[in-house]
């Protein structure tokens, strides 16, 4: 009799949804997660964060940015990510830090106004970017915070001809 009471609570808890077979409510099971790897802009024009989602969550990825500094200035630079993370619509990731700068981003990835991924903005990345800077005498980091949208290049949709 106790299996039946604890299998009614279940089943009233779930809304029905475990024992049919369907997922419970708020639940993302029957949809594929949006998949948000691709090709973003960056801060400037002609820089760009690469964002590779994996199973589990793992984020790999890395930004390829212009040099400012004076040993580096105009020099494109890749700073791979050190750590990321995707729960959810949740991104988090951190660079390597590259000539004494590194970036370290919170947010969310969401849809943008392009109607399918081969237009440009399908996907956003909106949040806090964090930018760390150390100079050669400094022992703490000078950090400038400020929120960014990132909106994805359209991706090609045409799998090319193997030869």
């Amino acid at each position: 009799m106790k299996l039946a009471w604890k299998l009614a609570l279940l089943l009233v808890l779930s809304g029905g949804s475990l024992l049919l077979g369907q997922a419970a409510p708020g639940s993302s099971a029957g949809n594929p997660p949006e998949d948000y790897s691709g090709m973003y802009t960056f801060l400037r024009e002609g820089e760009f964060v690469q964002i590779t989602v994996e199973d589990g969550g793992r984020v790999t990825g890395f930004v390829s940015r212009y040099g400012d500094g004076e040993s580096d200035r105009g020099a494109f630079l890749d700073q791979f990510f050190k750590q990321g993370k995707l729960d959810g619509k949740k991104l988090a990731f951190t660079t390597e830090t590259v000539h004494g700068v590194w970036f370290d981003f919170a947010g969310i990835c969401d849809r943008g106004e392009g109607k399918t991924p081969a237009d440009d903005a399908y996907h956003l990345v909106k949040g806090k970017l964090t930018e760390f800077r150390t100079d050669s005498g400094q022992k703490k980091p000078t950090e400038k915070t400020q929120e960014v949208t990132f909106k994805s290049f359209p991706r090609d949709l045409e799998v090319p001809p193997r030869d």
